[in-house]
C-alpha cells in the first residue's frame, strides 16, 4: 500500500491509496509527478508508457463524475453521453458513483477508473499521483467557462460580512477542493488575516451540496462553495435562492477537468477524446442538467495553462503533494 499525503503548511492529511504499477527504475523527467510516471514532453502530465506491456485496453470502461450529494441525478444526466462513448469506443461504459475525492483518486491510481471528471482542486492531486490526463472542460456555447467560489450564509444569521465569521464556524467541503477549501483559505489569509483554528472553527461537510443544504437549513452558519453547484441546486428546487446570502465572490476558476488515465492504449485515448469533442449536446440528458450553468460544449484545454491559477493557490497555501 502507498500513503498519499496532502501537506497544508505542515499539517498532513493522509489518504491510503493502493498502487498498481511499479516505480520506474530508470531516471526520467517528472517534475512533481509520482515516481511511477515520466514527463518527457514537459506538459506536467504523465506520459503514455512506451512499453506496450504497460498499456491497458479494458473491455469495460469505468467513468466517474466528481462526488456529489445525489449520484443518481448525475448518473441519469450522463446517460446519453455514456451511450455516445460506447458507440465511439465500441466498449461497454459503466458510471461509477464516488463518495469523496480521495476515493475517486484512489480508484484511478489503482487501475479501477479509466475516464473521469475531477473537481477543480483535485486535478493537481489526480495528475501528480494517479496519472490523470485532463484534456477538456465544459464551456458555454460562446466558449466562456468557469465558476466562482462564494462564501455564503443565510439571511438573519447575524453575519453581514466575511469579518463577522471571526470566532464562529465556517464549513469547508474537503481539503482537496479548490472552492471548498484551497481558494477560501488563501483569500481569507491574504485579504482578511483570518486563519482556520486561530480565527474561526473549520468544519468539513464532504461535498458542496452538503454545505449549501447545510447553510440553507441553518445547520452551518457559513460555508465556502462553488456557485456552479449552487446554481444547479436552485434550478432543481433543492434550495431557494432567497435562503442563501452571498458574503464573498471570487475571480473565475476553471471547472471540472475531464480526461483519462495515462496508460490507456493511445488509439483508445484518441477515441475517447473524439467522443467528448464530437458529442451533440442538443436534446440530451447532459444538456438538460448542465445548461443550468450555461454550459453546452466540451472545450479543449491543457492542464499546464488552465490550471496555473490553481497551482498558484496551492503554492500560496503552502501545499505540496507527496506520493510516498
Amino acid at each position: 500500500m502507498k500513503i498519499l499525503s496532502i501537506l497544508f503548511s505542515g499539517a498532513a492529511l493522509a489518504f491510503t491509496l493502493s498502487a498498481s504499477n511499479p516505480v520506474y527504475a530508470e531516471e526520467c523527467p517528472r517534475g512533481d509527478l509520482d515516481a511511477r510516471f515520466c514527463d518527457a514532453d514537459g506538459d506536467l502530465l504523465a506520459d503514455t508508457p512506451t512499453d506496450p506491456a504497460e498499456l491497458i485496453d479494458p473491455d469495460t470502461l469505468i467513468f466517474a463524475y466528481t462526488p456529489v450529494e445525489d449520484p443518481a441525478v448525475y448518473k441519469e444526466a450522463w446517460a446519453d453521453f455514456l451511450t455516445h462513448l460506447e458507440n465511439e469506443t465500441g466498449k461497454s461504459v459503466v458510471f461509477f458513483p464516488v463518495q469523496n475525492n480521495a476515493a475517486q483518486i484512489e480508484a484511478m491510481r489503482s487501475g479501477r477508473l479509466h475516464i473521469a471528471g475531477f473537481n477543480t482542486g483535485s486535478n493537481p492531486l489526480a495528475v501528480n499521483c494517479a496519472g490523470f490526463n485532463p484534456f477538456t472542460i465544459m464551456a458555454a456555447p460562446d466558449g466562456s467557462f468557469g465558476y466562482e467560489m462564494e462564501i455564503i450564509t443565510y439571511p438573519g444569521s447575524g453575519v453581514e460580512a466575511v469579518e463577522d465569521i471571526k470566532g464562529k464556524q465556517l464549513a469547508f467541503t474537503s481539503p482537496t477542493s479548490n472552492s471548498g477549501f484551497k481558494a477560501p483559505s488563501a483569500i481569507l489569509k491574504a485579504d482578511y488575516d483570518m486563519i482556520p483554528e486561530r480565527d474561526f472553527e473549520p468544519v468539513y461537510s464532504g461535498k458542496h451540496d452538503n454545505s449549501i443544504l447545510g447553510v440553507a437549513n441553518k445547520d452551518y452558519l457559513a460555508a465556502s462553495i462553488a456557485n456552479s453547484v449552487k446554481a444547479r441546486m436552485i434550478s432543481r428546487d433543492v434550495v431557494k435562492e432567497e435562503d442563501l446570502k452571498v458574503l464573498y465572490k471570487s475571480q473565475t476558476f476553471p471547472t471540472t477537468g475531464y480526461g483519462v488515465v495515462y496508460n490507456l492504449k493511445p488509439e483508445l485515448k484518441e477515441k475517447i477524446r473524439n467522443a467528448f469533442f464530437n458529442f451533440e449536446w442538443d436534446g440530451t440528458s447532459l444538456q438538460e442538467e448542465f445548461e443550468k450553468n450555461g454550459e453546452g460544449q466540451f472545450l479543449e484545454i491543457t492542464y499546464k495553462e488552465y490550471w496555473e491559477v490553481i497551482r498558484k493557490i496551492d503554492a500560496a497555501n503552502g501545499v505540496s503533494y507527496a506520493c510516498e
